[in-house]
């Protein structure tokens, strides 16, 4: 007996007991459609941290201070002041590294805003002009400011989009003057809305100031203890993708010459943004994994529900074993019958599982937290999956059927 055979002999065997095998179906549906649903949540999650990660700038490279040894402990990144503004300098002099082409320092602090009643909390960010560049992030209204406010210590500040909006409303906030720690600042601009967290901060909930004012007229930022400004990290934009790498290597001779280092550890940190995707990359996979895991329990469970089905009805065709056996069925055609049986639920179950997942995806979408993303791998895999589980959990019923004694299964009542 061939497949074809097999199929046609197992369809009106599973549409005797419509109920029963829709509800054998049921755990393979379920299984199917949470493998599905959770896979594109992990990687709509995944694809929109890389976008992300791409969006804050073009070839980034961060340099941060911190990774040193103090009393025998290693210490995190950004948590020691070792890098300053004269580095900064230093990283955009072309003499001195060649393959970077622009580097924007940041000196960062949480301040408390005020203006017209209105008071918050947010993040205030000392920089220079070039941060819009190397992070590709841009004025939506106004200017972003120039060399001259750095030069004269200008009170200018620009603000993020949802700082706007927290303050002013719906009133045009350019030139306002707010208070940041009881100092006023008149706006100049208002940036463009990023989106989301993204991995380096609130981007839209903070305030970019010159950082000349931020070290001397708001913050006082502290002198390292060879001489100047500290600052909170350093960015610095490559030439092109190509460029990463000798930049990188460029910065670090050039900053161990300056720190004086020579065998002892670096005291700074420095990634790059393929680094940070790479990383990121890695962790959302397992995620994914992990959750494509969870979700495959209920398909192990489906699988169960499969098998004592099955059971249950070698035990009522029982009669019907014996007599195909004793017409010249042989034991590899009953094996045969009930496995595709089994398979046949499981296939069902895995396409109507792939409906249920794909509407789950859609109903996600729409709730606007996330975008999901529907791969065909993931298809793939959640099918197989339930097939596998068909065969699996469909061996041991399809054998006993194909080891009872006709004999003994025709007189069985």
């Amino acid at each position: 007996m061939n497949l074809i055979e097999s199929i046609h002999i197992a369809l009106p065997a599973l549409l005797a007991n419509k109920m029963r095998s829709g509800l054998t179906m049921l755990g393979i549906i379920i299984g199917v459609g949470a493998v599905i649903a959770l896979l594109s949540i992990g990687q709509g999650a995944q694809a929109t941290i890389a976008e992300q990660i791409r969006g804050i700038g073009s070839n980034l490279i961060f340099i941060m201070p911190g990774a040193i040894r103090q009393g025998g402990a290693m210490m995190a990144a950004g948590s020691a002041g070792t890098l300053t503004l004269k580095d900064a300098e230093a990283i955009a002099d072309f003499a001195n590294c060649p393959d970077v082409v622009a580097v924007a320092p940041e000196f960062s602090r949480n301040a408390q805003v005020v203006y017209a009643g209105q008071n918050v909390n947010t993040p205030i960010t000392g920089t220079t002009p070039d941060y819009e560049y190397v992070h590709n992030f841009h004025v939506r209204e106004g200017r972003f400011f120039d060399a001259r406010d750095l030069d004269v210590l200008s009170r200018v500040a620009v603000l993020g989009s949802t700082t706007a909006d927290d303050l002013f409303g719906d009133e045009s906030p350019m030139g306002r003057t707010i208070k940041i720690n009881r100092i006023p600042f008149r706006v100049i601009g208002v940036m463009e809305e990023k989106g989301g967290a993204g991995m380096m901060g609130r981007q839209d909930d903070v305030i970019f100031i010159p950082i000349t004012t931020a070290h001397t007229r708001l913050f006082g930022g502290r002198a390292a203890s060879g001489g100047g400004r500290l600052v909170s990290v350093i960015n610095a934009s490559a030439v092109n993708e190509s460029s990463v790498e000798p930049a990188i290597e460029e910065i670090i001779l050039l900053l161990r010459e300056r720190h004086k280092i020579q065998y002892q550890e670096d005291d700074f940190t420095i990634m790059s943004q393929q680094d940070i995707l790479g990383m990121m990359e890695q962790i959302t996979g397992i995620l994914t994994i992990f959750l494509g895991a969870i979700a495959a329990i209920s398909l192990l469970v489906g699988g169960i529900g499969i098998m004592n089905i099955m059971l249950v009805s070698v035990t009522e065709r029982t009669r019907e074993i014996g007599l195909r056996k004793a017409v010249g069925a042989k034991r590899a055609d009953i094996l045969a019958q009930f496995l595709v049986e089994a398979v046949v639920l499981s296939v069902l179950g895995g396409l109507v599982g792939i409906l249920f997942g794909g509407g789950i995806a859609q109903v996600v979408n729409m709730t606007g937290m996330i975008t999901t993303v529907i791969s065909l791998d993931s298809v793939l895999l959640a099918v197989g999956f339930s097939i596998a589980v068909g065969l699996f959990f469909g061996i041991y019923p399809a054998t006993r059927a194909a080891r009872l004694n006709p004999i003994d299964a025709l007189r069985y009542e």
